[in-house]
């Protein structure tokens, strides 16, 4: 169910700049459908943090709703080519793509039309940048043309009218693409600013979901990797049985071999020797992962491990020097 909910916090960010794309705007709409359901599993978890989680998280129906019927499932990225608001969100908008895309059918229509009213066989509607559109009629019938034609233009063999239907069309169709890019472009801006409006408590829901997404992970792993429950101490050591380090142990073909670790206040110090290649980083890098994940709340890769208290992890890796023995100094040899 979270899958779903995507990078609520980064989405809000570009909410609060008023940036955020169609995109954002979208799997904003696909986080708001999902909390219902993520709700509905969480009641009967029995658990006061959860349940404090959820009530943050709450659900957003309004916010849900709008962007639903307001923003189309796979909007472009950017809201300037337009093609993001969805039809039927906006009766002005849905009228001015119907002139811009249907205007060919349109002039067709008015042609077939004309044709039966006036009776003259050569009429056709066309359209020319400089003109615009136009009806046409052979010189040979120009004289039939109706009194409401108003002549536009004359041509050798032709004479071109329009009619205050047509201009009105024309007025209509020359603007209204970019009358559409203008109008979804406000309608966008309005979308934005009310889940704007609503910033402060879904920023907090993001919090409260990302929290949600890393104890489920938790959880997810421990379950799946055979992660056991660390103990803490209020003394210094480390008494590790069988552990495993959880990415080597995934990427190796064949079983990882676990290992125990003991350091307490008799034991401060390990020296670990052996051949390149056999494990020494990895051996400790494994120490520090599990401290690491258990001071995270985490479980983690052993059968058992108690820690002490940890308030930093140093590591340096050394690159390896292969130098002949005159080449040492003397104090080294």
């Amino acid at each position: 169910m979270l899958k779903a909910v995507g990078d609520i916090e980064r989405v809000l960010a570009r909410v609060a700049l008023r940036s955020a794309r169609p995109r954002d705007l979208a799997r904003l709409r696909d986080a708001f459908q999902a909390l219902p359901k993520l709700q509905e599993t969480l009641k009967p978890v029995n658990s006061h943090h959860i349940v404090k989680l959820a009530t943050v998280i709450s659900e957003y129906p309004q916010l849900a709703d709008l962007l639903e019927r307001a923003i189309i499932d796979n909007p472009p990225v950017v809201i300037r080519e337009g093609g993001v608001i969805r039809e039927h969100f906006d009766e002005e908008l849905d009228e001015l793509r119907n002139i811009s895309e249907n205007a060919g059918q349109y002039l067709l229509d008015v042609e077939t039309r004309e044709r039966e009213r006036t009776g003259i066989s050569t009429l056709k509607v066309g359209y020319n940048r400089v003109h615009g559109y136009y009806i046409e009629i052979s010189r040979a019938q120009s004289d039939q043309a109706p009194v409401d034609y108003i002549r536009r233009q004359t041509l050798k063999n032709a004479e071109r009218f329009i009619t205050p239907e047509l201009k009105e069309f024309e007025d209509k169709a020359l603007s209204a693409k970019s009358r559409a890019l203008a109008r979804e472009k406000a309608l966008y801006d309005e979308v934005l600013e009310t889940v704007a409006a609503e910033l402060a408590p879904l920023q907090d829901a993001a919090q409260a979901l990302a929290e949600m997404d890393v104890l489920s992970n938790f959880a997810e792993r421990a379950t799946s990797l055979r992660f056991s429950a660390p103990e803490f101490s209020d003394q210094p050591g480390f008494d590790i049985e069988e552990g495993r380090h959880p990415v080597v142990e995934q990427l190796l073909d064949e079983p990882f071999v676990p290992n125990d670790l003991l350091m307490d206040t008799e034991r401060r110090m390990l020296v670990i020797t052996g051949p390149n290649m056999g494990g020494k980083s990895t051996y400790m890098r494994q120490a520090a992962l599990i401290a690491l994940l258990a001071y995270t709340g985490s479980f983690v890769p052993a059968n058992r491990a108690v820690l002490g208290p940890v308030d930093r992890i140093f590591t340096r890796m050394a690159p390896r020097m292969t130098l002949p023995v005159a080449a040492l100094p003397s104090w080294w040899r």
